[in-house]
């Protein structure tokens, strides 16, 4: 028998190579690739930020109307164009008064729009409005964060009528941010106000629309089976571990793929030498390029560390600035790219003019991130909590060994290295503190040094596991025919 081809309505409020500020981004870019590639019919919605060039975009002819409850009919324009080497279909909703602005979520002094609630209610219920436009009845409507979380209860309510026979798929990126606005939200939302209720929307007597997705939707998953367990914890709940306890029969964990089309050192072309697990003698190259570029001291035979990443309190950061003078006393060159908390941008400035062994740059830059992940021996990964992470697996497709704290999606895909059974594809602990962080590094730079085959049969080990996106769309795909009851 062959299986039901399902039409799937996929709405981001981000999306590589458009607009992006985390994974989010990277997964609603190649997720929806792999999933048409199993033979769906799946479109892509998104907010036309004024970064986004529409001279390379077609536009629909008709203008969409978005009912916004008390605030009355909007009137949005709507692009075209399709995901990054792929026919996959992405529609951008235009509207000038929510998304002609510079940041995403935020203006430039880091603080989230006053009216982002009405912002993104915007842009689900566009979505839905855009289905209707495009006569798309979608079988699966699969919503991410907080951002367009509303689409598991507007479906229940709201587009009752239109959408009858479409189950929702929830999936939860980071569950720190929950999107909780004035509870006068309801009204625009027109979902009626018995759903302002503690099992539903409300929380603190305000409505958090993670809260009422997650209630409402037919499945939620997380980004790795890890994490789906501790978002059920207090230590990582943020407030909903006794909300997501209560559906735990519908969460499901699944890791994110990464693109290997993009990130593989056999083909990047992005770093100085091409290498792979058979031969790694590029690898070296890659090292001398990444010392040539940050003027650090040209050594083969020094253990280089690299760190990628936003400079906040989730990523560790503090935790490494408490330990950075201590690191760089070892021999060691630890090179840094990121931006973020600006405490940590100046204080890594500072250290960056007084030692010789350790470099920076500021700010965010993509060919950058490619050398450091193929020059470094190390990368280093301490976060308070890590709902997948991608850096890692990027890591290991290049050799270079990870080194992270055992939380969420590093848990998932890191395995300590064990010495006596020689297994194992990096180092890993377990206690958030500087002394765990420490000893971690300190011991990862002996086994560099002093079981220097050991290593390379870890890098090697590293470089042939495989993280594809062929996997993870395959369970998405379980769980659409499993809610759907096919």
């Amino acid at each position: 028998m062959s299986k039901k081809k399902l039409n799937i309505l996929f709405v981001a409020s981000e999306v590589v190579p458009f607009a992006k500020t985390g994974g989010l981004a990277d997964v609603a870019g190649a997720l929806p690739k792999a999933i048409k590639e199993l033979g769906h019919n799946i479109i892509v919605v998104m907010p036309r930020y004024y970064k986004i060039d529409v001279s390379k975009l077609e536009k629909l002819p008709e203008p969409l109307g978005v009912p916004m409850g008390v605030m009355g009919e909007f009137w949005a324009g709507v692009y075209k164009t399709t995901l990054l080497n792929s026919s996959v279909p992405i529609y951008f909703i235009d509207y000038e008064e929510y998304f002609g602005r510079s940041g995403l979520y935020e203006d430039d002094n880091g603080n989230g729009y006053v009216d982002n609630a009405n912002r993104f209610i915007f842009l689900s219920k566009a979505s839905l409005q855009l289905c209707k436009m495009l006569h798309f009845i979608p079988d699966i409507v699969h919503a991410n964060d907080w951002h367009t979380a509303s689409l598991p209860l507007l479906l229940k309510t709201r587009y009752l009528h239109d959408f009858a026979f479409a189950k929702s798929v929830l999936t939860i990126h980071n569950l720190q941010h929950q999107g909780n606005f004035f509870k006068g939200v309801v009204d625009v939302m027109e979902v009626g106000w018995n759903y302002f209720n503690a099992h539903d929307l409300e929380s603190n007597d305000e409505v958090n629309l993670l809260k009422g997705g997650i209630a409402r939707a037919d499945a939620v998953t997380t980004v790795s089976k890890k994490y789906a367990h501790e978002i059920q914890t207090q230590e990582f709940g943020f407030g909903l571990e006794q909300h997501m306890q209560a559906h735990s029969h519908k969460i499901y964990g699944i890791l994110n793929g990464v693109d290997y089309n993009e990130w593989s050192p056999r083909t990047d072309k992005l770093i100085a030498k091409n290498f792979d697990d058979k031969d790694m003698s590029g690898k070296l190259v890659c090292k001398r390029d990444i010392q040539k570029h940050f003027g650090l001291e040209l050594r083969d035979d020094v253990a280089v560390i690299g760190f990628v990443g936003r400079f906040a309190e989730q990523k560790g950061i503090r935790m490494i600035a408490e330990v950075i003078h201590s690191l760089l006393d070892m021999d060691v060159q630890i090179v840094i790219l990121g931006t973020g908390e600006k405490w940590a941008e100046g204080f890594f400035s500072e250290i960056a003019q007084n030692r010789p062994n350790f470099a920076l740059h500021v700010g965010y830059s993509d060919s950058l991130a490619h050398k450091i992940e193929a020059g470094s021996d190390m990368f280093l990964m301490p976060s308070l909590f890590e709902p997948c992470g991608l850096n890692q697996i990027y890591s290991l497709a290049y050799g270079t060994l990870p080194i992270v704290r055992a939380t969420g999606g590093l848990d998932d895909t890191i395995h300590n290295y064990d010495e006596f059974h020689q297994k194992g594809n990096g180092f890993k602990f377990y206690d958030a503190t500087n002394d765990a962080l420490y000893f971690t590094i300190k011991w990862a730079v002996e086994v560099y040094y002093s079981q220097k085959e050991a290593f390379e049969n870890m890098q090697k080990r590293a470089m042939q596991e495989h993280f594809g996106w062929d996997d993870a769309a395959k369970s998405y795909e379980d769980i659409y025919l499993n809610i759907l009851g096919k």
